[in-house]
């Protein structure tokens, strides 16, 4: 691709921006122009750790909605068997560490 050449799913903007700056497309949102102008504000506004902070707790909060799920679907399992099972998603198609299989 050339200099005068651009790809069309490049997002335009600053590196150093907030996030939703390098965020990929998506073809379709529920989120309003007007929050979305609110939440890349709110996230510029953010420090480093304050961001941080906010991707660790979302994270945790996926792998709690995961293993809710899991223990729905398997209301027999033991929380030994349902973290193993998050671990597994974690990994893919990798193989578990000896220590968890």
């Amino acid at each position: 691709m050339s200099q005068t050449d651009s790809d069309p799913d490049e997002r335009p903007g600053d590196p150093d921006g907030p996030p939703a700056d390098r965020s990929p497309k998506v073809g379709i949102t529920d989120t309003s122009p007007e929050a979305e102008r609110i939440r890349t504000e709110t996230y510029r506004r953010m420090t480093g750790e304050e961001r941080l902070l906010l991707a660790l707790e979302m994270s945790e909060f996926a792998r709690e909605l995961a293993k809710s799920r899991l223990r729905a679907e398997h209301p027999d399992w033991t929380e030994w068997e349902l973290k193993r099972e998050l671990l597994r998603y974690a990994f893919g198609s990798q193989p578990l560490p000896p220590p968890l299989r």
